[in-house]
């Protein structure tokens, strides 16, 4: 497809359009009125805002106004809201345009980032509209599920593109927008080209709807045997999708034969985080699983298995309702309740029918079905009614939940049928990062952020409350002298004002709102403490938002380690009960951190709405080099993988980019590091799909390893940072030997090898737990604990022979008394590592030397 799409811009065509509308009648694509009047909008030039349904080919629009830009030498970017989704639009679009012609930013990972078409998320566009201003290079922007305009948290990023870069041309789209009369007044006003609406409510596949009040399971069971598979099963919870994903693998959903194509089409791949197996024993049943909780590897895999026909259901969140491409002929709603940050209510007429659209596969169905389960307690209760007429039994009616819930019945659902999508509504709002991004421009950042304030989407009353908090912000980033004044003799005519602080990195960012209590606190620390790399790591994760999933699992695991300690001493139940209402979660430093936030907030009025977090998820994963399976496994954490790595993630980010240089000391360098390679190592999915469109020979690596930037060079290349690399691994796996996990020792060697062969020392004999056990247990009888202490790490402790084939490094342990006479040795092959974007182990021998 791409080769001849990209033929229309040899120039044999003289008219980019008609080329263009013919290739879609060589294809077969029969145009809707509202697309093609869209596509003749987008090639004379005008912005257009498409409201047409779900599956209507809102899609072939946004591949017309990119190949006019491709056409025109200009650079586009296509942004989605979620990261899921950007991910897979990237690789429609290099299927599309050609691997080469579209890069992929989401903050987490960029790939081609140069490329003429830049798929990102919309917050990644925000950001940049920010910092260059109208100037921006970016020229023809395509906003997809615009609806997130009014999404209450992260609505901003998708008014700051629109307020800033009036010289581009912008597709805005939905299936949900409402009524945008405002919207359309505004842009008409703001650009001088001209703005056209084009809206359509003919649905490629119509839609029945049904209300169930029996049991889900059945349900299931029915809807699969009466071909409405394959079903989307919509949950409001990563939990409840896991669980009902296991529920469902007792059902009869698929045949013998298609369970044999499933695992021909998982042959190869590597379930290999704690949660692989799991997923794997879903997939095997026909069922599959996808929310922001999974690995992106998972999500990949799963959505790939879908678009080949091959599972039968489909266990989910309302990721679905943002046009993620799991193609399903029903979608069913286990509740029309959700928890939205401020309470639970019932679905706003906007995610129903965002949720519900997606049923319905155009050129495979000819309708699609939606249905929606009754209450749980009230399918109970009519169960229970039948079987008491039976037996003329007196019935005990279940109560609805107390918490998280609000009833709902068939006139709700009949209500949100016909219900329309609420009125857009603006979300614009101040903080830090807004404000350095437009502060670090080369024109007068102030008179820049005055203007965006007065042109935003908001009332009068509101700008003038932005107005007064962009200024406290302001004068807080000056009191804490990380911005200064530049001196007017040197200030040029309409040009900057203020500057950095000249000792702050030169990628300083503030993208969380308690960055400024951040410097604040990490100013305060003791830099001699032995523990102040891990005091810098906890006032990091405190200004980062709550995992709850795994504080909760950390709070789980403390009680249970307090019973059993009150248990020894004898303490009574009642008395136990008492104390452990006292029992929290890991909080280092908390007394610190509540009382210098408290100083802090008393002179910043714009922290009235904020809090300071205190936890230890990475702190504790760096105290006890923990590897990521090692975490998920201590806190039973399978369900929750991707929101570890994301908490990960985001804690490298800050430490890497906010904290400043001076307070970086060799510890923490060693712990950001420490990071790097455990994000590395996690997941490769994006760049292998990447790889796969270039070059169909292309054969993934089998490892786990992090997504990271194309065209770097292989990380051998770079001798401090692979030195770096090679040392994290091999002291997160000494700990596991420090802990005496045997088995996980092992599980960490066969990682590294793969699943090719088995590990074996430098003679070929096998290792194994009970192996390494003896070797650590003769070393204990003679040293006691080896050290994993700073000093215990030190690189003089580290000695590496180099060869053009490997790297040969000899890691002696140190231990209490100062002595070094044992080594373990591993070889580091160079090839297999570059490959794999990690440093591989194998490990040679253990022996005192």
């Amino acid at each position: 497809m791409s080769s001849q799409l990209l033929d229309l811009l040899s120039g044999n065509s003289e008219d980019l359009m008609d080329a263009f509308l013919e290739w879609t009648m060589e294809k077969g694509l029969e145009l809707y009125p509202s697309q093609e009047e869209a596509i003749l909008e987008i090639f004379d030039g005008k912005n257009v805002l498409l409201k047409t349904p779900t599956g209507s080919g809102k899609s072939l629009v946004a591949t017309a106004l990119l190949l006019d830009a491709l056409a025109g030498g200009r650079r586009a970017v296509y942004t989605c809201p979620i990261k899921a989704l950007v991910n897979e639009k990237w690789l429609d679009l290099c299927k599309t345009f050609g691997p080469e012609n579209v890069g992929l930013s989401t903050g987490d990972a960029t790939v081609n980032g140069d490329a003429p078409i830049l798929c990102c998320t919309a917050e990644v566009l925000s950001n940049r509209a920010l910092r260059e201003g109208v100037g921006c290079e970016i020229r023809d922007v395509v906003m997809d599920e615009f609806h997130y305009y009014s999404d209450r948290d992260r609505g901003v990023a998708w008014q700051v593109p629109l307020l800033i870069m009036t010289r581009a041309r912008f597709l805005l789209m939905s299936a949900t927008l409402g009524n945008t009369f405002s919207l359309e007044q505004d842009l008409r006003k703001r650009f001088e080209r001209e703005t056209a609406v084009v809206e359509g409510d003919e649905r490629p596949v119509p839609l029945k709807f049904s209300y169930n009040d029996t049991g889900l399971s059945l349900n299931i069971q029915e809807m699969v045997n009466g071909g409405q598979a394959p079903v989307y099963v919509v949950h409001f919870a990563q939990a409840e999708a896991a669980t009902n994903a296991q529920s469902f693998t007792s059902l009869d959903l698929i045949t013998k034969e298609e369970r044999g194509k499933i695992q021909e089409a998982c042959k190869g791949f590597r379930f290999s985080s704690p949660h692989g197996p799991d997923i794997k024993r879903w997939l095997t049943q026909g069922v599959g699983i996808h929310h922001a909780g999974l690995l992106p590897k998972y999500r990949i895999l799963i959505e790939r298995l879908a678009q080949q026909g091959l599972l039968k259901v489909i266990c989910g969140t309302d990721t679905l309702g943002v046009g993620v491409n799991v193609p399903i002929r029903s979608v069913v709603f286990t509740k029309l309740c959700k928890y939205g940050g401020d309470g639970t209510k019932i679905l706003s007429s906007r995610d129903f029918h965002q949720i519900s659209g997606r049923a319905g596969r155009r050129g495979f169905d000819d309708v699609g079905y939606v249905v929606a389960q009754a209450p749980e307690h009230v399918i109970e209760n009519l169960k229970n009614e039948k079987k008491a007429k039976k037996s003329g039994k007196k019935v005990v009616k279940k109560k609805a939940p107390d918490k998280g819930f609000v009833a709902w019945d068939a006139q709700t659902f009949e209500k949100l049928i016909t219900s329309q999508p609420e009125p857009m509504e603006s979300r614009f709002q101040v903080d830090h990062g807004m404000l350095m991004l437009m502060l670090g421009r080369s024109d007068d950042g102030c008179e820049a952020m005055k203007n965006l304030i007065r042109d935003s989407h908001e009332s009068e009353e509101q700008q003038h409350l932005h107005r007064k908090n962009a200024f406290a912000l302001f004068r807080s980033l000056i009191d804490h002298e990380v911005l200064q004044f530049i001196p007017e003799e040197l200030r040029s005519p309409g040009g900057v004002k203020v500057m950095l602080r000249e000792d702050l990195q030169e990628d300083f960012s503030m993208h969380q709102s308690l960055s400024l209590f951040l410097l604040n606190s990490i100013a305060a620390l003791d830099p001699g403490s032995k523990d102040h790399h891990l005091d810098v790591i906890s006032v990091v994760e405190a200004i980062l938002e709550n995992p709850a999933a795994i504080l909760r699992k950390q709070l789980d695991k403390a009680k249970s380690d307090k019973i059993q300690e009150l248990k020894a001493e004898g303490m009574e139940y009642e008395q136990r009960m008492e104390a452990l209402e006292k029992v929290e979660y890991p909080k280092p430093l908390r007394e610190f951190l509540y009382e210098s936030f408290n100083a802090f907030a008393a002179h910043q009025p714009w922290l009235q709405d904020e809090n300071i977090r205190p936890k230890s998820i990475v702190r504790e994963m760096i105290e006890d080099l923990l590897t990521f399976s090692g975490y998920i496994k201590r806190y039973k954490l399978q369900r929750a993988e991707g929101l570890l790595l994301r908490h990960i993630h985001n804690t490298y980010k800050v430490l890497v980019h906010t904290v400043p240089e001076e307070s970086k000391n060799e510890s923490l360098m060693e712990a950001v590091d420490f990071l790097s390679e455990v994000i590395r190592r996690t997941d490769s999915s994006l760049l292998d799909e990447w790889e796969r469109l270039r070059n169909p020979e292309y054969v993934a690596q089998p490892l786990e390893e992090a997504q990271h930037e194309e065209g770097s060079q292989p990380i051998s290349s770079g001798a401090a940072t692979f030195l770096a690399s090679i040392r994290s691994r091999v002291f997160s796996w000494l700990a596991t030997l420090q802990r005496r996990n045997y088995e996980e020792a092992m599980e960490l060697l066969q990682e590294d090898l793969g699943d090719a062969s088995s590990p074996v020392d430098a003679t070929g004999a096998l290792w194994s737990p009970q192996r390494l056990q003896s070797f650590l247990e003769a070393y204990l009888e003679d040293h006691g604990p080896f050290r994993l202490d700073p000093e215990g790490r030190s690189s003089r402790h580290t000695h590496i022979e180099k060869s053009d084939e490997a790297w040969r490094v000899e890691q002696h342990l140190q231990d209490h008394e100062g002595l070094c006479d044992w080594a373990i040795t591993f070889e580091v092959p160079l090839r297999a590592s570059d490959e794999a974007g990690v440093a591989l182990l194998r490990l040679l021998k253990i022996e005192a030397t």
